[in-house]
């Protein structure tokens, strides 16, 4: 399968994918946010007047290509020399405007403002108090002027050093700049003499609302901005682990129907890439398993039949001898024979009968040994003393080397010479007259190893690997053969008694079969 770039681990990529989600919104909210400002924005866009006033078309008197210097609240009006309308850009100029007038408005260049607050004079009329701010003083602070009129616009008190004392209603209206409602009013004057009137509107509160609820519909587009983006982060998730989860569950539905599908590095966070190695480790032991089962099925089949066979084979002798005898087939003479005859497969069914008894008790988990504190030397010895005739009567030699410093282990006696008895039996079984026997005992630090080993036929090279297996014996031929279970009853018994026990793949020289225990050695009383 091909390779997949990993994705460290799955909180790593949650949490990386969650912290981006979250800058991505933010990065949404500020982005509507700006468009709202910018909304916004353009109802107190002030009109450009210092562009406007820098346009050459002014001067030239190419008025309408000075519109888009405007906003929707603001306008220009043009005066010749003499105080005549030229041009207006907006509503509400007046035709005439005098130079008392014009000179009542601040400039453009140089700002002031007069604040004006209405006095109640009980008895004397309507006072109007103007306050008169500089903003461009020559020492750069801001300077004040006061001046009181009364209701005929005279000034009563104080003065806005222009050496006026009384104003006309116009003059007043420009001063004050009640000229135009909810407007800032100023003057430019132009090198030719013209004045330029520039009055900048002010939104009123109603105009502010409705641009504001107007401008809240930019937030709408966060909505579909925020799903477009939780759209995307799901799919980019989902092909970060949804589809490495989907090889997985490929890969385990296949294992169920019973092909081998490999997940391989399936790409993802390292956790799900881990749960892939592993399917492909369990699925490799499954297919190990499964191949063992399978032999293991084999061999059960072809020992049954083999079993099948030993046991046919006396109880057809067995069965048609007495038929024979109990038929009056038989002479007297014969009888005998044929009674002997009946006798040995009688023993032969005995002893695969015993096999199985001692295969089914040693591998039952109650199975126990009762051990206790034996020379091993010494029990090696007598248990070889016990069995040299039978070795000798067999047409064997036997060939012991045990050394006379005591080996102490704990040991169940019984069980240890039915184990090395299973041993002897193999080599007398599958080997020729003459074949020399030899069982030697060494001592370690730790352990003592016994090695019994023969210079006979030796086990075929496909059997060794399975020779302690179940029913599995060292010859093709079930002639003569035994039953297949000593060594896994032997093997089962040292290994109750903590030890090990092998077949030596590289024997000493002269030997072809060599078996070694090793049994761990009893510590000083």
């Amino acid at each position: 399968m091909k390779n997949k770039r990993a994705s460290g681990s799955l909180f790593g990529l949650l949490a990386r994918q969650y912290l981006l989600f979250s800058v991505t919104l933010l990065a949404i909210a500020a982005v509507v946010f700006v468009l709202w400002g910018l909304a916004m924005a353009w109802v107190w866009a002030p009109a450009d007047w210092d562009s406007l006033l820098a346009d050459p078309a002014l001067e030239q008197g190419q008025y309408d290509r000075l519109h888009h210097y405007l906003n929707k609240e603001s306008g220009f009006a043009v005066y010749d020399p003499a105080g005549s309308l030229v041009y207006a850009a907006g509503e509400g100029f007046d035709t005439v405007l005098t130079a008392s007038q014009a000179a009542c408005v601040p400039l453009w260049e140089a700002p002031s403002l007069v604040d004006v607050y209405p006095l109640n004079n009980r008895g004397e009329g309507m006072r109007y108090l103007l306050v008169y701010h500089d903003m461009q003083a020559q020492d750069g602070t801001e300077q004040t002027r006061v001046a009181v009129l009364d209701e005929e616009y005279r000034v009563v008190l104080g003065g806005l050093e222009d050496g006026k004392t009384v104003y006309t209603p116009e003059e007043y209206a420009y001063l004050t700049g009640s000229r135009f409602a909810d407007s800032y009013l100023y003057r430019a004057q132009l090198a030719d003499g013209r004045t330029l009137l520039l009055r900048e509107g002010i939104p009123s509160e109603t105009a502010y609302q409705q641009a504001f609820r107007r401008s809240g519909r930019v937030w709408l587009l966060f909505v579909p901005l925020y799903l477009a983006v939780a759209g995307l982060f799901i799919w980019h998730l989902r092909r970060r682990i949804a589809r490495p989860l989907q090889t997985l569950n490929t890969a385990l539905e296949a294992q169920a129907a019973g092909r081998n599908v490999r997940a391989g590095d399936c790409g993802g966070p390292w956790e799900i890439r881990r749960i892939g190695e592993s399917l492909d480790r369990y699925a490799d032991l499954l297919a190990a398993s499964e191949a063992e089962r399978r032999r293991l099925d084999e061999g059960r089949q072809k020992l049954i039949a083999d079993i099948s066979h030993d046991i046919k084979t006396p109880v057809t002798v067995i069965s048609g001898t007495i038929d024979a005898i109990c038929d009056g087939k038989v002479p007297p003479e014969e009888q005998e024979r044929y009674l002997r005859m009946i006798q040995r497969k009688a023993a032969s069914l005995a002893e695969l009968a015993g096999a199985f008894h001692e295969y089914s008790k040693v591998e039952h988990p109650r199975f126990v040994l009762h051990p206790r504190r034996v020379d091993l030397c010494e029990f090696l010895r007598a248990f070889l003393a016990a069995r040299y005739d039978e070795i000798d009567l067999a047409g064997f030699s036997l060939e012991p080397d045990i050394p006379e410093t005591p080996a102490w282990c704990q040991v169940d006696e019984l069980q240890l010479s039915r184990a090395l008895d299973n041993l002897l039996a193999n080599a007398l079984r599958y080997n020729r007259l003459g074949t020399a026997l030899y069982v030697e005992l060494e001592t370690g630090p730790k352990a003592a190893t016994i090695r019994i080993a023969d210079n006979g036929d030796g086990i075929p090279p496909e059997r060794r690997s399975r020779i302690f297996e179940p029913f599995v014996t060292g010859s093709d031929s079930r002639t003569g053969s035994g039953s297949g279970l000593g060594l896994s009853i032997t093997r089962r018994i040292v290994e109750k008694h903590g030890g090990t026990i092998a077949l030596n793949p590289r024997p000493a020289p002269g030997r072809s079969t060599e078996f070694v225990l090793t049994l761990p050695l009893d510590k000083e009383p």
